[in-house]
């Protein structure tokens, strides 16, 4: 959350119930530290220029903090809830990912892959529509930001205001990429759990983000209320793959989910090595019949993204360097919970929640996109 040193309702207005500020370190009129309490007494600790509302398990040491400030710290109130320990096991990946890769998406050379792919995803012909259909949104809010880069794009589109919310320190990585600009708004918190009133937002985005926690259908229902009537919301989850593509995926996130963050950096560099040179042959093969038993189509292939999509995640793409493509196949490996869905899976979802306004843009071949209107 942005705050100003002389706070406006605009950002509050977000909110499920009242929010006092306490400020104790500002910094170019944004509170940097201070805190949040409301109509209970219950506070919620400003730190780094982010409100935290993350409870139990998840809920960051928060000793010196109160010792800083003479604050007694909250109790925690919940035992060993499983879901909030498998995901704050998972939480260790991201905020370890988005702590090295602060710049992702900021360089121009990613930006046109990056944002080519929004316009995919989204289903809008180009960068224009992609600014188009930002700028007619008031409120936007997107989970899982990461370093913030499409946070940005967002709010640099729109006279509304955007919100992000991360369960990791990516949060931290998100506020230091947009604390220019003044609609953008950072909070770190659990999207099961999020601090907003319901049916608030224009626009909810969750790119690449509910199939990283312990209940992928349940995460999209958290969030579906959050869209207001006619409002939209754009998800992006993984879509189950061929059974080579699953047998290797399994067998390798069973060992490498169990590394610590630098260990898995380094084991996935032969997955990236293996990318780059397929890559670097430039090669393509026609299958008349294809292997339909593996998921194989029939048509042209290029033999990198062949062995990609069938074999096991080997990505490289030319337009990053070394690390940042090794961080993508990290990024599939490490996580803990990376729960992969079909179609079919996720139109029952839909259906469930009474949607009928949907579309499927078919962005890539191993993810599921879709772009859905809350009835009015």
């Amino acid at each position: 959350m942005r705050w100003s040193a002389s706070v406006s309702d605009a950002p509050r207005s977000a909110f499920a119930g009242d929010l006092n500020l306490e400020a104790f370190e500002t910094e170019g009129g944004q509170v940097i530290e201070g805190l949040l309490r409301d109509a209970t007494g219950l506070w919620f600790p400003v730190t780094r220029g982010v409100p935290c509302f993350l409870q139990g398990v998840l809920r960051p040491d928060l000793g010196e903090f109160c010792k800083r400030y003479g604050l007694a710290e909250p109790a925690r109130a919940e035992g060993a809830n499983p879901q909030r320990l498998e995901q704050q096991r998972t939480n260790v990946t991201f905020s370890d990912k988005w702590g090295r890769f602060r710049n992702y998406g900021m360089d121009e050379d990613h930006r046109a892959f990056l944002f080519g792919w929004y316009c995919r995803k989204l289903g809008v012909g180009d960068i224009d529509g992609l600014r188009a259909f930002y700028r007619s949104k008031r409120t936007i809010l997107e989970v899982g930001p990461g370093s913030g880069f499409n946070t940005r794009f967002m709010a640099q589109n729109t006279a509304g205001q955007v919100y992000a919310l991360d369960i990791s320190e990516a949060a931290y990585t998100t506020f230091a990429n947009t604390r220019d600009l003044p609609n953008c708004h950072v909070v770190q918190a659990d999207l099961m759990d999020a601090p907003f009133a319901e049916a608030q937002f224009d626009f909810v985005i969750a790119d690449g983000v509910l199939h990283h926690t312990p209940d992928t259908r349940a995460a999209a229902r958290a969030l579906y209320r959050l869209v207001r009537p006619g409002g939209s919301f754009f998800f992006y989850v993984y879509r189950k793959m061929g059974p080579s593509r699953q047998f290797c995926d399994e067998y390798i996130r069973s060992h490498f989910t169990k590394l610590a963050a630098e260990e898995c950096y380094r084991a996935c560099e032969g997955l990236t090595e293996l990318g780059r040179e397929l890559s670097r042959l430039n090669a393509k093969i026609y299958l008349d019949k294809g292997v339909p038993i593996l998921g194989i189509p029939p048509g042209l292939h290029d033999v990198q993204r062949l062995v990609y999509y069938n074999f096991v995640k080997c990505f490289w793409n030319d337009a990053f360097d070394f690390p940042t493509n090794n961080m993508v196949n990290f990024d599939w490996y490490h996580p803990l919970s990376a729960w992969q869905h079909t179609e079919e899976e996720v139109r029952t979802w839909l259906e469930e929640l009474g949607v009928t306004d949907y579309r499927f843009n078919q962005a890539n071949p191993n993810g599921i996109s879709v772009l859905l209107t809350r009835p009015s």
